[in-house]
């Protein structure tokens, strides 16, 4: 094979890693939107944007399976190695969390929908676009850390997953509160719960992202475990007093 065909070849794969990075800003740039735009459509209480937010799922969806028989082709064709083929893998994996990131920003205009009739949650709304505000900037460097390559971004995105499980926390011991304390809040706060732990899952993803730039760079994944600040799992709720002071089944 001569110098002149090598370079080709070369050059073309390049070319192909160039449109499989533009492949994931672009998908990744959608699931940013569709997080930033479920925000606001939650806090407007807005229905139709909300459906509309539930219906443009389908191109995230799309992107995915594009990627994926993308990188398939170019493994069987170009069968990269080493550094290529960590960038190929990465892509597979990232364009999956994206996807996932999606079906959150999805499921919590779902939840908008719902909450449309019910009481407005003034303080608890605050701390949930406060969450989504957060977790849409991890996404952004994420992202970000992934396309330049830049290890440290990413490991700064690692870091702030602990704040994102902070409000998290409080938030659901908030909402407890609200519930606890009136009846005709169980409804909307159960929906606030599935929003907010959609956002904290968000953000695992967007910090899962980095993780997947970080092998990128180096060649392994981080070794430390990243910060978590969630407690909410381990909350007791005292549900039978719960129910007993509101005479409601909470089955």
């Amino acid at each position: 094979m001569d110098s002149d065909h090598k370079e080709h070849i070369v050059s073309s794969f390049d070319a192909d890693l160039g449109r499989l990075d533009n492949m994931i800003a672009e998908m990744g740039g959608l699931a940013e939107s569709q997080l930033a735009r479920s925000i606001e459509a939650l806090q407007k209480r807005d229905i139709e944007a909300a459906e509309k937010i539930v219906l443009a799922d389908k191109r995230i969806d799309n992107l995915e399976d594009e990627i994926y028989e993308f990188t398939i082709k170019l493994i069987a064709l170009r069968q990269p190695m080493a550094d290529d083929l960590r960038i190929v893998i990465s892509a597979i994996k990232i364009s999956g969390v994206l996807e996932r990131i999606g079906d959150y920003a999805k499921n919590m205009s779902k939840r908008t929908i719902v909450l449309k009739k019910s009481p407005a949650m003034g303080s608890a709304l605050n701390t949930v676009s406060r969450m989504g505000n957060l977790v849409q900037g991890m996404i952004k460097n994420a992202l970000d850390a992934y396309i330049s390559r830049d290890a440290d971004m990413a490991n700064d995105v690692r870091e702030r997953d602990h704040e994102v499980d902070l409000l998290h926390s409080s938030l659901f011991r908030e909402l407890l509160t609200y519930m606890m304390e009136d009846p005709r809040y169980i409804t909307p706060c159960a929906h606030l719960l599935f929003v907010a732990k959609n956002i904290e899952r968000i953000g695992d993803h967007a910090t899962g992202i980095a993780e997947q730039a970080h092998f990128m760079v180096n060649g392994e994944m981080p070794h430390d475990d990243r910060p978590k600040g969630d407690s909410s799992s381990t909350t007791a709720v005292m549900l039978e007093e719960f129910k007993n002071e509101n005479g409601r089944s909470t089955s």
